[in-house]
């Protein structure tokens, strides 16, 4: 039967634990169906709490035997969890509990991959492990025994024991049970070591499984980079002897940052040139440094409850970007920062799953591990830092260390140290964590007597639960260019407080023309009224970068919209504009790919909406085509040019410089390829000796409907890897034609190396299938009908992974009504199946109320 009706959690109704741990011993004796699980857990009484109901949260356990103090006890059991009488003192719990790993394809609590036994607690995960209080504000050390026969058994924190067929671990740090890891199987090292400033030795160690040993050199370089970064810019050093890293092949996730016992997807980790893109680099990089990162912002200090995960998320995320920033280049991150934000989260700010960056209520907070909550809440921590500035910034992530080392924080605890830092008021500020919804910011100009003035009008529609907005705290960075193209005025950043203010400069000797919001200074929609002359002008002379390649996107899609719309031809402006920067070898070449990009088709579908038309899928489609194939005839005489420009010598690295140049090389291969029928891609293809260049090449000969002979040979190449093989599953759809899209997905979840059941397989088709906008949304219905099919059918195998990919129907009130009503269809269908997981009826039911 359906889970009972899903339970609303709100923030306001926050209470501490009854009970205060002061260890906790867990020994696993495992086998594959009938793991025992003995834990012995020192409890007292919370002085600080008001209720001391002793209940511990438990699900799919088998309760062998229970005690209190020495003396068998037998609780009151239910699915959630159990309760007993204990006695008003410090006492000891222990508890027997059996589980079957084996047939945990949630991939929650202990759980099997391919022979590794391996754990994933993060959100309520530990409570499917044993019974115990799983919630982040309760934290104690940590000792772990594992019996087993496997030949690696690791858990959090230090060696303290071993012998033959068991191991001990000690962690000495107190930690939430969410942090909680351990892995036993038959697995490789790939060792290292650091030194710390204050000269600890820290043994590093990547753990794969054999035959992965050659793809884990650049996650181990990524690590060290990552604790030196730390150590240099947030003076954090890291805390245990050890370091452990695993590569796991079924994961819900990228990574999970468990206190010295990091359990990766494998895909977030392991890397060679001949089975990983340049972008696979930079994402494995990002990741690694995110989940070292955690070790402070996340471990040592954690967050009270799951309210407050942007608390974790968001600085880490922030922090990523930084150290993302000082290893690569900095304005091509921004860049892709803020395409990523607009793709993913603002849609989600704006729809029927729009929540503040710290929600009010939840039913489930799996369902919460949301762009807004990680990538808007870093775009908070980048307002408040450039609002008080470097120096403010560093001293208050002192204080903030400082101050709450060991503890569960809240977001007013995070706030407090700046105020305290700083001396500023940020009540006002707080509004970005409650209130949902993208601000909208336009700008009116006006000029007289040498005084240019800008009036800024802030505005918040209204989102599920939240009709009234109040004003916000906008840092708008500024800067005035003249009609030569210098600067007349550098940056500056106006703190937008009002519904509505006006910002003079003075003195000026003839108009300017403004550059604003500059490197992306707030995460808002800006509507800014500026010709095509004047965006045209900002893309040949602005001296900021985000600003450039704005002028050049909003350039793109404006005149998408006219193409779409009035069917106008490609602009020249747009069209001229874009030459100029191709031709500017001054210019990082990993930009100027950049700049070659094009808005998606799902912004663009936004855009129309907004403007209150219907958007058709197929004519956004066409004029995209149109588009390209237009710059390609433009820039024609340039491309010889640009590919030789993006040649690389020496052997591959996957550093900023070479894969800026591949990138360039890519972008180039792309408009080429429209000319010559995908001739060179054939080429490249042939000729490549690295998975950029050969995943690039293929990928146009698709474009190109050829490449069917290239697809079988890649195919007979990479085969037996499988995370090349999601990317062999994942181009296909992608790449497909929209009408042929559905059918080419259907037909590869047929295929005998489809392996439903593996979120990133799963994710390579039918994520694939609802990001090709074309082509999932055919007007027949028949990629709604595929996704919801396959999504009834995970459901049952793994909630998480499902309730995530029904974000994929979040726009449908955006399209025309046959689309409209074929989507509710579809929904419906997947919220009316028996016994659909609370994850999915939540996500389903926020989706069909918007």
């Amino acid at each position: 039967m359906r889970d009972a009706a899903p339970t609303t959690i709100f923030l306001k109704d926050y209470t501490p634990f009854g009970y205060l741990l002061d260890s906790v011993h867990l020994t696993f004796d495992l086998s594959a169906h009938a793991t025992r699980v003995t834990s012995r857990i020192a409890f007292r009484p919370n002085p600080d709490a008001t209720d001391r109901t002793f209940f511990l949260h438990g699900e799919d356990l088998n309760l062998i035997r229970a005690s209190i103090n020495g003396t068998e006890v037998s609780p009151d059991v239910t699915g959630k969890g159990l309760t007993a009488d204990v006695p008003d003192a410090p006492f000891l719990w222990e508890a027997q509990v059996e589980i079957d790993p084996g047939n945990n394809t949630a991939l929650e609590g202990l759980y099997m991959s391919n022979g590794m036994y391996c754990t994933q607690c993060e959100a309520e995960g530990f409570r499917k492990i044993t019974y115990y209080p799983d919630r982040p504000d309760v934290m104690s050390t940590f000792t772990v025994r594992i019996n087993g026969d496997l030949p690696v058994l690791l858990s959090n924190g230090n060696p303290s024991g071993k012998g033959e067929g068991w191991a001990e671990w000690t962690d000495p740090w107190p930690k939430p049970a969410y942090l909680f890891a351990l892995v036993a199987g038959d697995l490789v090292a790939h060792p290292d070591r650091f030194t710390t400033r204050s000269g600890r030795d820290v043994a590093l160690n990547l753990w794969v499984r054999p035959g992965d040993e050659g793809k884990c050199a650049f996650g181990m370089e990524a690590l060290k980079k990552s604790m030196k970064w730390d150590e240099d810019v947030y003076g954090r050093e890291y805390d245990l002897d050890v370091f452990n890293i695993v590569a796991v092949d079924d994961f819900n996730m990228g990574a999970m940052e468990n206190k010295g016992l990091n359990i990766f997807n494998s895909s977030a980790v392991l890397a060679s040139p001949e089975t990983s893109t340049d972008a696979n680099f930079e994402r494995i990089e990002a990741i690694i440094a995110h989940e070292y990162f955690h070790n402070w912002t996340g471990n040592r200090i954690t967050c009270r409850d799951w309210f407050q995960l942007c608390l974790k998320e968001g600085l880490t995320v922030f922090r990523d970007a930084q150290f993302t920033s000082d290893m690569r280049s900095a304005p091509v991150k921004r860049i892709h920062d803020a395409i990523d934000l607009r793709a993913r989260q603002f849609p989600e700010d704006n729809g029927p799953l729009s929540h503040p960056v710290r929600p009010e209520s939840f039913q489930e907070i799996n369902n919460f591990y949301t762009a807004t909550v990680y990538e808007k809440g870093a775009e908070v921590i980048g307002m408040l830092k450039r609002l008080v500035g470097d120096e403010a910034y560093a001293k208050a992530l002192d204080l903030y260390f400082d101050r709450h080392d060991g503890q569960a924080c809240t977001i007013e605890d995070w706030l407090k140290v700046f105020e305290d830092t700083t001396g500023r008021d940020l009540t006002q500020f707080k509004r970005w964590y409650s209130q949902s919804g993208t601000p909208r910011l336009t700008v009116s100009e006006d000029w007289a007597d040498g005084t240019f003035t800008l009036t800024l009008k802030q505005r918040t529609d209204p989102t599920p639960g939240q009709a009234e907005k109040l004003p916000q705290v906008i840092p708008v960075a500024v800067g005035l260019l003249g009609p030569n193209g210098d600067e007349v005025r550098a940056t500056e950043v106006l703190e937008l407080t009002e519904a509505e203010q006006s910002f003079q400069f003075t003195a000026l000797a003839t108009r300017p023309t403004a550059s604003i919001l500059r490197e992306f200074s707030a995460p808002v929609i800006l509507e800014h009224d500026h010709s095509s002359a004047e965006r045209a002008f900002l893309l040949a002379h602005d001296t900021d970068p985000f600003n450039r390649w704005q002028a050049g996107r909003s350039l793109a899609q404006d005149t998408l919209l006219r193409m779409i719309l009035d069917e106008a031809t490609p602009d020249a402006d747009y069209l001229n504009g874009l030459q100029a920067v191709l031709r500017d070898d001054t210019l990082d070449p990993a930009y100027r790919a950049l700049m070659l990009g094009l808005p998606t088709q799902s912004e663009l579908a936004a855009a129309l909406h907004e403007r209150g038309h219907t958007p058709d899928p197929m004519a956004i489609w066409s004029a995209v085509e149109t588009l390209r194939q237009a710059t390609a005839q433009h820039v024609q005489d340039l491309l010889p040019r640009l590919h030789s420009e993006a040649l690389v010598d020496g052997p591959y690295s996957p550093d900023a410089q070479q894969s800026g140049k591949r990138a360039l090389g890519s972008a180039a291969l792309a408009l080429t390829s429209r000319l010559d029928g995908g001739a060179m891609a054939a080429t490249v293809y042939a000729n490549a000796d690295n998975m950029t260049l050969q995943l690039t090449a293929l990928s146009y000969l698709l474009r190109a409907r050829k490449g069917e002979v290239q697809l079988a040979a890649f195919y007979d190449q990479w085969q037996h890897d499988r995370l090349v093989m999601d990317k062999w599953f994942g181009l296909q759809v992608t790449m497909a034609a929209p009408e042929a899209t559905p059918e080419t997905a259907k037909a590869l979840t047929g295929h005998p190396d489809f392996n439903w059941k593996n979120p990133n397989r799963f994710r390579a088709v039918m994520g694939a299938l609802a990001m090709n906008h074309a082509g999932f949304h055919q007007p027949d219905g028949a990629g709604y009908s595929l996704l919801a099919g396959w999504l009834i059918r995970l459901d049952p195998v793994n909630p998480q992974t499902t309730a995530r990919m029904c974000s994929a129907f979040q726009t449908w009130k955006r399209y025309d009504t046959g689309r409209q009503d074929q989507m509710r269809t579809q929904l419906s269908r997947i919220a009316e199946t028996p016994n659909l997981s609370r994850d999915t009826t939540e996500m389903v039911s926020r989706i069909l109320g918007a």
